[in-house]
């Protein structure tokens, strides 16, 4: 990269080309930094306006830092720690802020070159550091001078070294879902230009297709007495929004038994959803004649059922509860 940085360079001076250089997009520090306070008024006011844009900007930056970490584990075959990382990604940041600094996360351009030069270790990255604030501090001249379309060239081909050409090949073997989800954040970071929105479309798809793929594996399994006096379900899976139609299908209500015994020991019930269920359940059974107990709530489960379920109540008529 900087042999072809500098053979561009070169060739855009010796030929008197007309591009945007780097002295172009501004001034160019001249000294180091120096210890100072940001000079705003500490109020609320002051809070209210900048908190939506830090929180945006440490979202971003703690994204696309934990991308770099794993594009550089995959490329040395190590395992890095991503806490670590945003401690000293937090704590970086701070301490920038108050010399003055911008923030600033990892860059995934930046790293690959640094990778893909040999760099390995800490040291490999303090290098890179220093040379940078030598050449602003020192060859500041020669800085200015470098043509922007030069650097944009080694970014096109470090994307290209970078992305994964065999991916595309593999979109029709993998789950639809996955192929939706993955197309559907490069998508909207290519046409908004921010890395959070993205995500954010990601994690969201792929939280509606999780619920789908788990609402699908509930079941309840119906066990009727040799005199046909009783009947115990079995229910299985989690109970939520998304599979509390499943879990009521479950249950037949044409029947008159004498008792009923819902097992959800092998369930766990998520939300109010699931415990109105429960409650829709019990009542209906309970109104066609039938004595009621439910067994095997776990912790969780029976908590979420004291606090929000009405069938195991005292004005709701005698049902048991274990």
């Amino acid at each position: 990269p900087l042999v072809a940085i500098a053979v561009l360079t070169a060739l855009a001076w010796g030929l008197g080309l007309d591009l945007r250089t780097v002295g172009d997009l501004g001034e160019l520090p001249s000294a180091l930094p120096v210890f100072a306070l940001p000079q705003v008024p500490l109020t609320f006011e002051t809070l209210r306006i900048i908190f939506p844009y830090s929180v945006a900007l440490a979202a971003v930056g703690l994204l696309e830092s934990l991308l770099t970490a794993q594009i550089v584990d995959d490329m040395t075959e190590t395992t890095s720690n991503k806490s670590q990382e945003c401690y000293g990604q937090g704590a970086s940041n701070i301490a920038s802020a108050l010399i003055g600094g911008m923030g600033g996360c990892a860059m995934i351009g930046q790293s690959v070159i640094n990778v893909t030069s040999g760099g390995r270790g800490r040291l490999s990255t303090f290098v890179a550091g220093a040379f940078l604030l030598f050449l602003i501090l020192v060859l500041d001249d020669l800085v200015r001078i470098i043509p922007m379309a030069a650097l944009v060239a080694v970014m096109i081909m470090v994307s290209i070294g970078t992305f994964s050409w065999r991916s595309i090949l593999d979109l029709r073997s993998n789950p639809l879902t996955s192929s939706i989800v993955m197309l559907a954040t490069v998508t909207t970071v290519v046409a908004t230009h921010d890395l959070a929105k993205g995500v954010l479309v990601g994690v969201l798809l792929s939280g509606v297709f999780f619920a789908g793929k788990v609402a699908r594996l509930v079941s309840v399994e119906k066990r009727d007495s040799a005199d046909g006096t009783a009947v115990t379900y079995t229910v299985r899976g989690q109970i939520f929004f998304a599979s509390v139609e499943s879990f009521l299908r479950g249950f037949s209500f044409e029947d008159r038994p004498a008792r009923v015994t819902i097992d959800l020991t092998h369930a766990h019930f998520w939300d109010i959803s699931a415990i109105g269920a429960l409650d829709k359940v019990v009542l209906r059974l309970r109104k066609n004649g039938a004595e009621v107990e439910v067994l095997g709530l776990n912790e969780a489960s029976s908590t979420m059922v004291d606090r929000f379920g009405r069938h195991d109540k005292g004005d709701a008529g005698p049902a048991a509860v274990h």
